[in-house]
């Protein structure tokens, strides 16, 4: 059994303290038997570090198809068939709130995205971000400033934000195919973003630009990071900690050496229109 003092132990043991500020990405599974659950990493979340980030997207429930008809170019994307499957998807989903009121019944925070995120919103006062797709929530002393960067047009302003404080990155039990700081360094390099679409009213959708593509081939920068990487074990779960700025530049290294280097191998959409977008700039 995982105590919320051996997570506590394991965060200081990896250099944390109330002077850091991380983006934290995580499974509570991957720590075995946790003693108060999510609840228990959240509060030592917070007692260790000064400000914790943590995406809370919400993709699940407030994304739409585009409506027929609007198919725009290497957008990865497969138009809704006719208006009424776009207007019957429109239905469905909720359109977006940071303030949504909590309803145990239903989970803002997409279940892909971890509960430990979830229960940061549920239990812990906070800040949520506006992205009606890609929201993010904070706690703690840049909690304000950290969601305050993110804009309609550039959903990782958080990340940016971050990285402007010196801030880490905070693997408890993920590999980096889940470290959003990624997509930041694509974006500065101009690699392909896509148009998504979200209900952002009882009947009204929106077109949000700038959205980031696949990550399932992000894991190839872990042995560029290694020199940058304290590890601990925290009861199963493989903790890592990585400055941010060491991320950000190993990314665009590789991207730079090779436009292809952190794509997925499986030809999905996303990377397909990477891959071709890059043929169209060269």
């Amino acid at each position: 059994m995982v105590t919320e003092a051996d997570i506590v132990e394991g965060l200081r043991a990896l250099g944390l303290g109330r002077s850091s500020a991380v983006i934290v990405h995580s499974s509570l599974s991957s720590f075995g038997r946790v003693e108060g659950g999510a609840t228990s990493v959240c509060r030592a979340l917070l007692d260790t570090c000064g400000t914790v980030l943590m995406p809370a997207f919400t993709w699940s429930r407030t994304a739409l198809l585009p409506p027929p008809g609007l198919e725009r170019p290497l957008n990865a994307s497969t138009p809704s068939r006719s208006w009424g499957e776009f207007e019957s998807s429109l239905a469905q989903a909720v359109p977006y709130s940071p303030t949504v009121p909590v309803d145990r019944a239903t989970v803002p925070v997409d279940r892909a995205i971890g509960i430990i995120p979830e229960t940061l919103r549920m239990l812990f006062p906070h800040e949520r971000s506006p992205h009606p797709l890609l929201s993010f929530i904070a706690s703690g002393l840049h909690a304000r400033k950290l969601v305050a960067a993110q804009r309609l047009d550039h959903f990782l302003g958080p990340v940016e934000a971050l990285a402007e404080l010196g801030g880490d990155v905070l693997l408890l039990g993920v590999g980096h195919e889940r470290n959003t700081a990624i997509h930041l360094a694509e974006q500065q390099l101009g690699r392909a973003r896509f148009y998504r679409y979200a209900k952002a009213a009882p009947g009204v959708w929106m077109e949000l630009p700038n959205i980031a593509g696949c990550s399932e081939g992000f894991g190839k920068v872990e042995t560029r990071l290694e020199a940058y990487t304290r590890e601990v074990w925290i009861g199963e779960c493989r903790a890592r900690l990585v400055p941010l700025d060491a991320v950000l530049t190993a990314a665009r290294n590789m991207i730079e050496q090779d436009p292809a280097a952190l794509l997925c191998e499986d030809e999905c959409g996303r990377c397909w229109a990477s891959r071709e977008q890059r043929k169209l700039i060269s």
